[in-house]
C-alpha cells in the first residue's frame, strides 16, 4: 500500500450503525409488518456510499438473510423482514465503510404463525392484552389493556408500536390494574370500565371496581387524552340493585369472596356502549353471568341510566330494565354502535380458557324487544380471543367491513410455550387487528 493510500484510509473513522429497536416482531404471511430504522455513518465519508445488509441469521427456518429487505439512501435506511417460519432468530445487520471497515448490530426477531385474514391483519405491538378500543378518527384508535392501565394510540392501517401512550393511574388513585374491559365514547368523552369482578383467584381487588373518563382533544395522530373523573362503586351499586330485585342475577353470590369471575354464574363485565340516541344511558355488557347460568343461557345487558352523573359527580348509579339477548349460548365480549344506532356485538364464551371456543359477530338495533342477528362466525384457530370492535360501519352498505381486535395475552405466539403477556420484551408483545366483511 502506498503512503498516499495509507493516508487516505486513515482519514476515515470507524463506521457507525444504530437500530431504532433491538427487538422486532413479525408474522408469517403478514402485510405491513413493523420496520426498523437503521442509521449509519462514517467520518469523512458520504453516508450514501456505505453498504448495509444482513449478513447472518441464527435460525434460517424463521428468516434467512434473503428474507430481509433494506431500503433507503444516505444515513437513514429501513429494514423489514418477511418471515418464513414461526420462532426466533438473531439477525446480524452490518454496515461497510468506503474503506472496507465494518460495524454491526444484532436485531432480535420473532415471528408468529400465519393466520386467517393475513392480508387484512395488522399487529399492534407493545402490549398483548388488548381489551377495549375506541376510534378517534383519521384512521387511529385508542386501545386499552387489561394487564395495565396504559392507553395506547395506534395507526389502524399499519403494524407497529403505539404513537402515544397515557397512564392516568395516579390521577385515578390506583396502583394496581383496573382490568379495563369496556369503553364507549359520547362527544369528546370516553368512558372506560374495569371488569368489576374478582381476579382469577376469586379475590376482590378494589382497582377493578373503577369507571373513569378521559376527554379527547384533536383526532388521528394528533389525538390527546386528558383525565376526566372516576367512580369506584359501580360494582357495589349493581349488587345492591340486584339484591333489591330479588337477587335475579345472583350478583351478590358472583362477587363473593372466592368466587371465580369467569364462570357461567360469575360476575364479569366486558362491554360498554350507549343506548340508542342517548348520552346518559349506557349498556353494561356482561361476560358472566349467563341468564340462566347454564349452557344455552342468554347474554345480559344492564342499562346505567345516569352514567354521566356517576362519572362526573360521583352519584350513585341508577339502572333501567335489564336486557337479555340470545347469542346462541355465548356472552358479550364487546358491544359497539355507530351514529345510526346500528350495533355490533362480539359474542364469546364466559370461560377463562376459551381460545378454542366459538366466537361470533352479531348485529342489533339496540331495541330490547328485538333479537340480535348472527352475521358471521369468527375464527377460533388463531391465537388469542376476539375482544373489541374498533368501530361500526354502515351495516346496510354492501361489503361493509369492521375491524376487530384480539387479546393475545394467553397465546403462545412464537412456539416456545411462553404466554405473550409474559414475554420479556414489549416489542414482541402484540394484539391483532383484523378486517372482516360482514355477512361473509
Amino acid at each position: 500500500m502506498s503512503m498516499g493510500t495509507q493516508a487516505q484510509a486513515a482519514s476515515y473513522g470507524t463506521p457507525s450503525i444504530a437500530l431504532s429497536a433491538a427487538y422486532l416482531s413479525g408474522a408469517v404471511g403478514a402485510t405491513g409488518d413493523p420496520t426498523v430504522s437503521v442509521t449509519v455513518g462514517q467520518s469523512g465519508a458520504d453516508a450514501g456510499a456505505l453498504g448495509v445488509k444482513v449478513t447472518a441469521s441464527s435460525r434460517t427456518s424463521v428468516a434467512t438473510t434473503g428474507d430481509v429487505t433494506i431500503t433507503g439512501t444516505g444515513a437513514a435506511r429501513k429494514l423489514v423482514v418477511a418471515a418464513r417460519g414461526r420462532g426466533y432468530t438473531d439477525l446480524t445487520v452490518k454496515v461497510t465503510g468506503v474503506d472496507g471497515q465494518t460495524a454491526s448490530k444484532t436485531l432480535h426477531y420473532a415471528a408468529s404463525a400465519a393466520v386467517q385474514q393475513s392480508a387484512d391483519s395488522r399487529y399492534f405491538t407493545g402490549s398483548s392484552d388488548a381489551s377495549a378500543a375506541v376510534d378517534v378518527g383519521g384512521g387511529y384508535v385508542v386501545v386499552a389493556d387489561d394487564e395495565s392501565n396504559v392507553l395506547r394510540l395506534y395507526d389502524r392501517s399499519t403494524s407497529g408500536a403505539p404513537v402515544k401512550t397515557w397512564d392516568f393511574s395516579s390521577k385515578i388513585g390506583v396502583t394496581k390494574e383496573i382490568d379495563i374491559e369496556g369503553a364507549a365514547r359520547v362527544g369528546d368523552t370516553i368512558y372506560w370500565t374495569g371488569s368489576l369482578g374478582n381476579n382469577k383467584d376469586g379475590e376482590y381487588k378494589p382497582a377493578r371496581n373503577t369507571l373513569f373518563t378521559t376527554k379527547v382533544t384533536g383526532s388521528g395522530a394528533a389525538t390527546t387524552l386528558s383525565y376526566g373523573g372516576a367512580y369506584k362503586k359501580l360494582r357495589d351499586d349493581l349488587v345492591a340493585w340486584d339484591e333489591a330485585h330479588g337477587d335475579r342475577y345472583g350478583f351478590a353470590a358472583g362477587t363473593a369472596d372466592g368466587e371465580i369471575p369467569k364462570e357461567a354464574n360469575g360476575f364479569n363485565v366486558e362491554g360498554l356502549e350507549f343506548a340508542p340516541g342517548s348520552t346518559t344511558t349506557a349498556y353494561i355488557g356482561f361476560r358472566a353471568p349467563l341468564v340462566p347460568a347454564v349452557s344455552g343461557g342468554k347474554a345480559l345487558l344492564v342499562p346505567v341510566t345516569n352514567i354521566d352523573k356517576v362519572a362526573g359527580s360521583g352519584a350513585t348509579a341508577t339502572f333501567g330494565t335489564p336486557i337479555e339477548l340470545d347469542l346462541g349460548g355465548l356472552s358479550i365480549r364487546d358491544i359497539r354502535k355507530n351514529a345510526a344506532n346500528q350495533y355490533l356485538i362480539v359474542a364469546g364464551s364466559w370461560a377463562a380458557d376459551d381460545n378454542t371456543d366459538p366466537y361470533a359477530l352479531y348485529t342489533w338495533d339496540g331495541d330490547p324487544a328485538h333479537a340480535p342477528t348472527k352475521t358471521l362466525d369468527l375464527p377460533t384457530s388463531d391465537p388469542g380471543g376476539w375482544e373489541a370492535v374498533i368501530d361500526v360501519p354502515d351495516l346496510t352498505a354492501p361489503g361493509a367491513r369492521a375491524q376487530l381486535l384480539t387479546d393475545n395475552g394467553s397465546a403462545d405466539l412464537y412456539g416456545d410455550g411462553t404466554e405473550a403477556k409474559d414475554l420479556t420484551h414489549a416489542e414482541w408483545k402484540k394484539s391483532r387487528a383484523a378486517w372482516f366483511t360482514l355477512g361473509s
